[in-house]
């Protein structure tokens, strides 16, 4: 079917653009799993803490460091909605959420690459300073790493490692030359006048007859090769007409049959 609409034609997503909005999905999908695992060790990570503050001044440092983690995890869960919601409005071509993810996936980048060096490097963990009765950083992270599973540090480091490396190329592949085609606005398409095509208070071109709903102008002379519009008087072949002759079958006329089938004799005869 032909589109007779006259708009711009649909514009085709490349599949960069498509293979960046999966990408950005599979970075939700990391922050999903981090808010699953935080919210299933919260407990063995307060009592550790507990344990390793016992004692001290810092006691009540273990619910505060449990309250910042579940606040992390519900920030990662508002990060994995809207990079969905980017994700589907990048696939319509809205420019505005292609900036928008520029923003956010930069954001994510940094935050995410310090994550991953500061756990390489060992953190503050690793210190062994310590001040007043608190116990050392290392003591702390001894004990995280006893109460916490053997899996749950390398599946953290897994997963931030490949959420750091999606939205990275997802990033790049918004930029590409096929994505700013997709994403630019369409610029609307001339289309040339129909032949013939006549507007209010103008003659239609000559040889081409008047557009239909438009009555022509009192005075304008019809166009070439149509009749003019009967009814008006003076026209010759009106019957009844002042001026013009009888039509067949009138009596009085002269060499017409009268009311008896007898020719009429001409008049002064």
């Amino acid at each position: 079917m032909v589109d007779t609409s006259g708009g711009p034609p649909p514009r085709v997503r490349p599949g960069v653009v498509t293979a960046s909005s999966w990408l950005l999905i599979v970075v939700a999908a990391t922050q999903v799993v981090n808010l699953i695992l935080t919210l299933s060790t919260i407990g063995t990570l307060r009592e550790a803490l507990r344990e390793a503050y016992r004692g001290t001044s810092a006691e009540p440092a273990a619910d505060f460091a449990a309250g910042i983690a579940i606040a992390g995890g519900v920030i990662s869960l508002l990060i994995a909605i809207g990079l969905v919601v980017l994700a589907l409005l990048n696939n319509q071509g809205k420019n505005g959420s292609r900036i928008t993810t520029w923003v956010l996936g930069g954001i994510l980048f940094c935050c995410m690459g310090f994550g991953l060096v500061g756990n390489a490097s060992g953190g503050l963990a690793n210190g062994s300073s310590t001040s007043g009765d608190l116990p050392s950083s290392q003591e702390v992270q001894r004990r995280l790493e006893e109460a916490l599973p053997s899996w749950y540090g390398p599946l953290t480091t897994a997963i931030s490692v490949l959420a750091l490396l999606s939205v990275l190329t997802a990033l790049i592949l918004l930029a590409l030359p096929k994505s700013n085609e997709f994403f630019r606005k369409p610029q609307p398409v001339w289309e040339p006048p129909v032949p013939g095509a006549a507007y209010p208070g103008y003659p239609p071109a000559p040889g081409y007859p008047q557009t239909p709903g438009y009555p022509q102008t009192p005075g304008q002379p019809p166009a070439p090769g149509y009749p003019p519009a009967g009814g008006q008087p003076g026209q010759p072949g009106q019957p009844g007409q002042p001026g013009q002759p009888g039509q067949p079958g009138q009596p009085g006329q002269p060499g017409q049959p009268g009311p008896g089938g007898h020719p009429e004799p001409p008049s002064g005869s």
